[in-house]
């Protein structure tokens, strides 16, 4: 019992040891061991650990039309603002922009003053050009005035007389016999012209307040108008006299490193502006010239009156002179009658076709190179802002940042009429590839 007292603590002890496991060199001789390091948890495989793998994860077409959408979305603000702003400062934004077509239009009549034969001083030649052109505009404005009391009278009376004929004609006309006696069984009173004359009559008075407020506001438009206009004459003295010196000081909002390019961009585009205004004038006079002379052949009244609305129609391309050109057509049937009538609007298509065809391309075409859908859309997009106004100055906005556009950018307009290069035969195809190639 002795021994196995004394056998049974080194039995134990020689399987302790021989159970504990075999450390190496280095980490036996340390006393105290490192623990182990905790298991760390395996990452997912599939999910992205960085920007650059999120942006791999999504399509490429995707990512182009984020990123073109946040931009065209800020640009479609930026132009909301705008087009908010100016309207908001529209009774100041009107007269200038007024002010720097006149300017673009009388400016070389100032140059012509101060460099030739009259060596008159800037300011005299300003103050020359300006005060001529308010005194050719208010004589023309007396001359059609005039034009209009002495013809009055003998107007209104035919304006009566062909009132009575077009009622005559609801009244008894195949029209309204059709009208009545045929499948739609009309009541004869829905036909009655002066129940309609009775109708509108009633009416008128039972809208009195609401044409009253109307007229308070046409007396306050006026008032706005008059004052617009002594901005725009006070505008267009100092673009004449000191318009470089005002650009140079604008041209200070620009980096030093661009106002050289953006001086020469606008400088073409100013150019392409006094073009349009200049071939527009010319427009403007053949399409009154036209009218004046057809209308005179058929003894249309108020016919001075007639051709200087033309001419301020002709302001809004391809449409303003054709509409203008209608109320001739239209005093020639109240007054004349429908023969008369159907030859004003012969001559009015007359004038306007050889307007569209020979002087648009050859006068507006050179001047600007504007696509006739561009034409159509500015103005569309201007009747949208700015009612009539916005119609007048779309065009020759339109002119300017084209031109100005296409000279910040580098780039060259292309010549009128091609579109594309011209086709080239096979060997030189082949020439120009394999120099491309080599």
């Amino acid at each position: 019992m002795g021994s196995s007292a004394r056998n049974g603590p080194r039995t134990a002890t020689r399987r302790t040891r021989r159970t504990l496991p075999v450390l190496p060199v280095a980490a036996a001789a340390d006393d105290h061991p490192a623990p182990p390091a905790p298991e760390q948890p395996q990452a997912e495989s599939a999910a992205p650990t960085n920007t650059a793998e999120v942006s791999v994860s999504v399509p490429r077409g995707l990512q182009v039309a984020a990123a073109w959408s946040w931009r065209v979305i800020l640009v479609v603000v930026l132009l909301w603002g705008v087009v908010w702003m100016a309207r908001y400062l529209s009774e100041v934004l009107i007269p200038v922009a007024v002010a720097i077509l006149l300017t673009a239009l009388m400016l070389p009549v100032a140059d012509a003053l101060k460099k030739g034969r009259w060596g008159l001083p800037r300011a005299a030649a300003t103050a020359v050009t300006v005060i001529g052109a308010v005194a050719a505009i208010v004589g023309v404005l007396i001359v059609i005035g005039g034009q209009i009391a002495g013809q009055g009278p003998e107007l209104s009376a035919n304006v009566v007389n062909g009132f009575n004929k077009l009622s005559d004609w609801l009244n008894n006309g195949p029209l309204t016999r059709w009208l009545r006696d045929g499948p739609l069984h009309l009541s004869p009173t829905w036909l009655d012209s002066s129940t309609w004359v009775s109708r509108i009559t009633d009416f008128l008075r039972a809208s009195g307040s609401t044409i009253a407020g109307y007229a308070a506001e046409l007396g306050a438009q006026v008032g706005h108008f008059l004052a617009g206009l002594a901005l725009a004459l006070f505008a267009l003295f100092y673009f004449i006299y000191d318009g470089r010196g005002i650009f140079t000081f604008l041209l200070k909002f620009f980096p030093r490193t661009s106002r050289d390019r953006v001086d020469q961009a606008a400088l073409k585009g100013w150019r392409a502006l006094s073009s349009y205004v200049r071939a527009t004038i010319l427009v403007a006079l053949f399409d009154s010239i036209g009218v004046l002379i057809v209308a005179l052949i058929l003894g249309v009244p108020v016919a001075p009156a007639l051709a200087a609305l033309v001419f301020l129609g002709a302001f809004v391309p391809i449409v303003g002179a054709l509409v203008s050109g209608f109320v001739a057509v239209l005093v020639a049937l109240v007054a004349l009658g429908w023969v008369q009538a159907l030859i004003m609007l012969g001559g009015v298509i007359l004038v306007m076709q050889v307007e569209g065809h020979v002087l648009q391309p050859f006068l507006l075409g050179r001047a600007v190179k504007l696509h006739p859908l561009a034409v159509l859309l500015s103005i569309a997009i201007g009747i949208i802002v700015g009612g009539i106004i916005g119609a007048l100055l779309a065009v020759p906005l339109l002119a300017f940042v084209k031109s100005f556009a296409l000279s910040l950018a580098g780039g060259a307009e292309p010549p009128l009429g091609r579109a594309y290069p011209p086709a080239l035969p096979l060997y030189r195809r082949g020439q120009r590839t394999a120099e491309a190639k080599s």
